[in-house]
């Protein structure tokens, strides 16, 4: 199930980055779009095979991001790689929005099977999140003949126009692209840590449901009639804005509101999904409550560019060539994401769960030794890590996020940054106990040495 390889720890040989991955650096400022959002540390992959991550000077890193919570079943899994390769012997494309082949059909069926979804389901490809994410919106205004959307604020849902409208995570998304291309409203994220409400949490324990109270009491009844709404769209877990798990009453009261409306819940899985946190996917952490339509990609591929949106059978009754993809559902991608979801359902979701309790309590007790880690949230391989100033006043500490994030490079660690102040923890899902613990002696030397 899990690639093995000798190698225990980070190996760092050159001064980072070393000469060849300078090279590489310098060549990209030259000739690629600066508006890729990287981080300030250079990390330049030259190969890559379980949670090892090699540049081309040899230097080798442990991997906590899995290419942003891509890789879920770790780099270059030998599984898939076969399967990768079987495929493409065979056929590698031939438009499946023109023509037939087994592999749609396939996928289909299987995520008909797993996604968080009462009753038969239909499934259009795509490849990426963010066109998942535009096909679930057209989807919801043909089917609901609507036009508004709610989304969070602090949400991610692509940099597409479409998508970017839903998108509020950073400024620097927005930068520059003038009027929202859609009806969107942003509302407060149930985020009981930073609450948004200044109220936190209830005295049991339980959110108190302001986000609930905006909806209802202050949107509803002013600029955003329900009747006119399309969809709500949730990330159950909140990805570029923190790492962020919604509260189950919060999930479960937003579920009644599209009930009640007749308003589509779009649920955004491609960050979330695919055994990230433990379950197959992170809707699946509040029991009853299901989706209309569910967004998936990152994680379901193991590398590979794919997207799907999976919805109701009967929500996805539009007419033939309403909406289409030359290479959504390419066979490769899909051979790929198939072998992902059995090796999923093999192991690494349950090892997701495990390892990731064993990470969140060696997380929890850098907790209670550093006065700077606010908040550690999350559930299984998906746990954010949040920084501040002091957990008195909880104001979010950026800065000193950016310099754990380049210590932990500099030592052979590679997390990124998420949200205000937050380091994500987003590894491959084969990751080991051994590996999280060498992983969390090198974070509490970075946080150590960042102070």
């Amino acid at each position: 199930m899990t690639p093995s390889t000798e190698l225990q720890r980070p190996i760092i040989k050159t001064e980072l980055p070393g000469p060849n991955a300078r090279a590489i650096v310098e060549a990209d400022a030259k000739y690629v779009t600066p508006s890729y959002p990287r981080p300030d540390y250079k990390l330049v992959a030259e190969k890559a095979y379980g949670v090892w991550v090699e540049d081309p000077d040899g230097n080798v890193f442990l991997d906590c991001n899995a290419g942003v919570a891509v890789c879920s079943t770790g780099h270059c899994h030998p599984d898939i790689v076969k399967a990768i390769s079987d495929q493409a012997a065979k056929l590698i494309h031939l438009c499946g929005t023109d023509y037939y082949y087994k592999h749609m059909p396939e996928l289909g069926r299987k995520l008909d099977e797993i996604v968080p979804i009462d009753g038969p389901t239909k499934s259009h490809f795509a490849n990426s999140g963010a066109e998942a994410i535009e096909t679930a919106l057209k989807l919801a205004m043909y089917h609901t003949k609507r036009q508004k959307f709610i989304s969070f604020f602090g949400s991610f849902h692509g940099r597409t126009l479409g998508a970017l409208s839903l998108t509020s995570s950073k400024k620097a998304q927005r930068l520059g692209f003038a009027r929202q291309a859609l009806d969107v409203v942003h509302v407060p994220y149930p985020n009981c840590y930073q609450c948004p409400f200044n109220l936190g949490k209830c005295g049991d324990g339980s959110c108190c449901m302001g986000t609930i109270s905006w909806i209802e009491d202050r949107l509803f009844n002013t600029t955003t009639p329900p009747e006119e709404v399309a969809g709500i769209v949730l990330e159950v877990v909140q990805g570029e804005g923190g790492y962020v798990p919604a509260p189950t009453e919060v999930v479960k009261a937003i579920r009644q509101i599209c009930d009640k409306h007749g308003i589509m819940l779009i649920v955004d899985e491609v960050q979330s999904g695919m055994g990230r946190t433990g379950k197959m996917f992170a809707l699946d952490h509040h029991e009853g409550v299901k989706a209309d339509i569910v967004c998936m990609a990152k994680g379901i591929g193991s590398g590979m560019p794919i997207g799907v949106c999976t919805a109701k059978a009967d929500i996805m009754d539009w007419h033939k060539g309403a909406h289409a993809s030359t290479f959504g559902g390419n066979p490769v991608a899909i051979a790929s994401a198939l072998k992902t979801i059995e090796l999923l359902e093999g192991g690494l979701v349950a090892n997701s769960a495990e390892v990731g309790a064993h990470l969140k309590a060696g997380l929890e007790k850098l907790k209670e030794k550093f006065e700077c880690i606010g908040d550690v949230r999350g559930m299984g391989l998906m746990l954010g890590v949040e920084f501040v100033t002091d957990k008195a006043s909880r104001k979010p500490d950026a800065a000193l996020r950016d310099r754990i994030e380049m210590a932990c490079f500099e030592r052979g660690l590679i997390i990124l940054g998420c949200g205000t102040s937050t380091i994500r923890w987003s590894p491959p899902l084969i990751l080991t106990k051994e590996n999280a613990d060498v992983a969390l002696e090198i974070f509490e030397a970075a946080i150590a040495a960042s102070l």
